[in-house]
């Protein structure tokens, strides 16, 4: 019998049939720690009072807190008691989906009139991205995705999962610190006919370098030229300039340009429901029939992937943005957290000059959006945390939600000690 259990020992399994508790993931190895989340573990260990945390991508107020906007509590007010548990549609919330629609495409957009656009409720921006990525290797199985340098570590995961070949297209210029547009309109126009390009609409993350109007308008000639597919993500609409007209200009050239276009929408940002995951997919066909044949695919993803999306995000939605009072609300405070990041990137950029740093500092208020591409090396940034106690991306990403009023000094102070001999 001792002889019996030393072989299954040995072929790592009980002698009674069952394999050791141990062997079945024995092979698996830790996961690379995500970089951003990295930086938040490190500041939060970190005893020091004087800590900076410029990594995060939430928006927080001047006392460095996070906000929970007043058109949500009101909407929030008027659910509460009175909603049931029960499971949304494999698509999502209708009435969600309805105004959100609005939203990007325009509050009279034919698109929505003749019911061209498949839409369903989606788990956040990401959870678009991902049900996009999966139908685009269903339905377009040998095709590829052009991703922007740099774009969202993210993005990269999705589309892997999804085995989706990724290529990448010239975006951001380190010289300049702004748009690389040369090298990307000969990316776009060297693409095989028909490719399909991720783009961000506003607030690209993380540089925060969008084209020029006049710029976009050539970007969407190209594109009808090539016949590429734009897939736009849009995280910021609203939280960008303040207005989300202006945030969702580049989609609306596209749309009077007539491409056929597929949109990823997030309420994460722009209503801060960071943690509801509201968001949703749409994509422009050419007439109402492929609309609900796209549709029906679209939910068929969905469903082993998670079923049905979740409720109570998606109600204080279509709550705030159907009721007209609400609604106003909302723009207001969206334009108030808008405001408040482009104050600090003045700032910011004032203290710098302020110091006399030989380096020019105009990028940090030519981008927009919540982050900044500051343009310091790998380098600095271990020197910033290590001798400064100030946490961000070694990229050189900024979040600039977490500079306020009270901190924007010292964070000018040590960048400035830190690029003296750049």
């Amino acid at each position: 019998m001792a002889q019996r259990i030393a072989i299954f020992r040995r072929a790592g399994a009980s002698p009674f049939g069952a394999r050791s508790a141990s062997s079945w993931w024995a092979h698996v190895e830790p996961a690379q720690k995500d970089p951003i989340l990295g930086v938040t573990e490190a500041y939060l260990a970190d005893p020091t009072p004087h800590k900076v945390n410029v990594g995060v991508g939430a928006f927080r107020d001047d006392n460095g807190n996070p906000v929970v906007l007043q058109c949500v509590r009101e909407a929030e007010r008027r659910i509460v008691g009175k909603l049931n548990m029960e499971y949304l549609p494999m698509g999502g919330s209708h009435k969600m989906i309805d105004e959100t629609l609005r939203l990007a495409y325009g509050e009279n957009s034919e698109f929505i009139k003749d019911k061209r656009i498949a839409a369903i409720q989606a788990l956040s921006g990401t959870g678009a991205c991902r049900v996009f990525a999966d139908f685009q290797k269903r339905f377009r199985p040998d095709s590829q995705i052009y991703i922007p340098v740099p774009t969202w570590a993210n993005h990269h995961n999705i589309w892997r999962d999804a085995h989706v070949t990724q290529k990448t297209f010239h975006y951001y210029h380190p010289e300049s610190r702004g748009l690389d547009f040369a090298a990307m309109i000969d990316d776009i126009k060297n693409a095989p006919n028909g490719s399909f390009f991720l783009l961000h609409a506003c607030a690209h993350n993380p540089t925060g370098v969008d084209p020029t109007e006049e710029q976009w308008k050539e970007i969407s000639n190209i594109f009808k030229v090539k016949g590429h597919f734009p897939f736009f993500d849009m995280a910021y609409q609203g939280f960008a300039s303040g207005d989300p007209e202006r945030d969702a200009r580049a989609i609306r050239i596209f749309l009077e340009d007539g491409h056929a276009i597929g949109i990823a929408q997030s309420f994460a940002k722009n209503m801060g429901l960071y943690g509801q995951r509201v968001g949703c997919l749409s994509l422009v066909c050419e007439d109402e029939k492929r609309a609900v044949a796209v549709k029906s695919q679209l939910q068929q993803l969905a469903r082993p992937m998670y079923s049905n999306p979740p409720v109570h995000g998606a109600l204080l939605v279509s709550i705030i943005l159907s009721d007209p009072h609400l609604k106003n609300l909302w723009l207001k405070e969206v334009k108030v957290m808008a405001d408040r990041i482009i104050g600090m990137r003045t700032a910011l950029r004032e203290n710098l000059e302020k110091l006399g740093s030989s380096l020019s500092w105009e990028h940090i208020t030519k981008q927009i959006g919540m982050f900044c591409y500051s343009g310091l090396t790998a380098e600095q940034v271990d020197r910033l945390t290590n001798e400064f106690h100030i946490y961000m991306t070694r990229n050189g990403r900024i979040s600039m939600a977490g500079v306020t009023t009270k901190n924007v000094e010292y964070l000018a102070n040590a960048i400035h000690e830190v690029t003296k001999s750049s």
